[in-house]
């Protein structure tokens, strides 16, 4: 009988009853709360900048959204690309291949580092293109500047991140979050000092927003950085020897799963980035409400990530420890507390659509609009989660190639079709763009996950009746 020293036996009920659910539910709470307080700190300086900006004019506003919605499609590729290793790392560790590890870490490091300058270069290429993307001149002369100090941040955000999904990898979770729950805070400090130009400095409207960003950005990577050489938990898998930084087999296995997540990434990105530049066709006025609705949405968004971040984490942990009822019950804990999770959010939306806009401006056509759209915001919570949660247990098996396939279905031919269908042809503008992406997003969630039920209840058939005992 295999026994395993991470796992408790109540891991091992093959039983499909609620109850056996439990200790699921609690174990991916543990791994998955610093993740999600990690993401909501990050949200909480998103959601700052657009409310600090927002209060500078609808304008301003209108010109981070259009600037940012560029931009994040070099950062979405990027942290596919780093999250590549994690399924590797997680499976790894949870066979005790602790040289493998070290291989890993150090190999993905060297990509990393390769990856992130490329994407800055590309993204620099980019932005060279603004003035092509049917915005308003004011809107692009002023996305311009801020875009272009944003693109400097590209480095220290995807080594960063590149770090963070290694540890989540080995199932460890906190530093991430300590870390960004600190530089956060200062991130929020220096948009207060050099948005409104405070403590002396001259007030440098979405500029300072974009500086504030980019040094906060670098702190974090280096903090981090330091704290791989420190922490025993990290230092030793990075000082192993006998793990060359360069790899053939390594990298090979690191690639095929990083290059179609960072294309799944950038498939559901690029839908919600021309989708932003639809809404824009309509004005500045729905420009603004799209941002403030997608900032609500992507911290209900950022916190299931959490969930998710946990799903890669046990599925991959217990696959590598070959107990695949277990794995298969992991995942799903996974789908049930996303969707609990992001309904709430979903709830909390409706409730409050007429009080959350005038958090970001004073503008009472912007936040008529903005209301509206968080109802349907409100109402693709679900199926948002259940894509987000099914997609991260199948990135845990490096099940890749076909779910690229299915975003691409579910958002090239459902999402951004329909969204202009909708908007533009039907003329029903920002709500037509949005009722596209909750389609696509439907579309995506029942894809992912019968994929998932079909491989995970594949494995557990070849184990059924199997005993494991710790």
């Amino acid at each position: 009988m295999p026994t395993c020293p991470i796992y408790s036996k109540s891991e091992y009920l093959c039983s499909m009853n609620f109850r056996d659910y439990i200790p699921y539910y609690k174990t991916n709470l543990k791994l998955a709360i610093p993740v999600m307080l990690t993401q909501a700190g990050q949200i909480t300086v998103n959601l700052a900048d657009n409310i600090m900006v927002g209060h500078l004019g609808a304008t301003e506003l209108a010109s981070v959204s259009f600037a940012n919605s560029i931009i994040i499609l070099g950062m979405v590729f990027g942290i596919g690309f780093t999250q590549g290793v994690t399924p590797h790392v997680g499976q790894s560790f949870g066979r005790g291949d602790h040289s493998g590890v070290a291989a890993l870490l150090k190999n993905s490091i060297a990509l990393n580092l390769v990856v992130s300058l490329l994407i800055t270069i590309v993204m620099a290429v980019a932005g060279l293109f603004m003035d092509y993307m049917g915005q308003t001149e004011q809107v692009v002369t002023m996305g311009r500047g801020y875009y272009n100090i944003m693109l400097f941040s590209m480095f220290p955000s995807l080594m960063f991140f590149g770090l963070r999904q290694f540890s989540e990898g080995i199932g460890i979770t906190k530093y991430a979050m300590y870390l960004t729950l600190a530089v956060n805070m200062l991130n929020i400090f220096l948009n207060w000092v050099l948005i409104y130009g405070k403590l002396g400095f001259e007030p440098m409207g979405i500029r300072g927003a974009a500086i504030a960003t980019l040094t906060s950005r670098y702190i974090v990577f280096f903090a981090f950085l330091i704290l791989y050489f420190k922490n025993k938990n990290y230092n030793r898998y990075l000082l192993q020897k006998g793990s060359g930084l360069l790899n053939r087999l390594h990298i090979k296995s690191i690639l095929k799963t990083s290059i179609p997540l960072s294309f799944q990434n950038l498939v559901e990105i690029t839908a919600f980035s021309m989708s932003a530049i639809m809404v824009g066709w309509n004005g500045e006025i729905s420009l603004a409400s799209h941002q403030i609705a997608m900032s609500m949405s992507s911290f209900s968004f950022m916190l299931a990530l959490g969930v998710g971040a946990a799903a890669t984490i046990r599925v991959s942990h217990l696959y590598g420890f070959r107990d695949y009822n277990a794995m298969r019950k992991a995942g799903f804990a996974s789908v049930h507390l996303s969707v609990v999770l992001m309904s709430l959010c979903g709830i909390a939306y409706i409730i409050f659509r007429k009080e959350i806009p005038y958090i970001f401006t004073n503008v009472p056509e912007v936040n008529e609009l903005a209301s509206k759209l968080l109802i349907i915001s409100a109402l693709f919570q679900v199926f948002d989660a259940i894509q987000l949660s099914s997609l991260a247990a199948l990135r845990a098996l490096a099940d890749v190639k076909k779910p690229l396939f299915m975003s691409v279905i579910s958002y090239y031919l459902v999402c951004l079709p329909l969204g202009y269908i909708c908007g533009t042809l039907l003329d029903l503008g920002v709500i037509g763009v949005w009722t596209g992406l909750s389609l696509g997003l439907v579309f995506a969630a029942v894809l992912f996950l019968v994929r998932f039920n079909k491989i995970s209840r594949k494995l557990t058939a070849v184990q059924e009746g199997t005993v494991y005992t710790k």
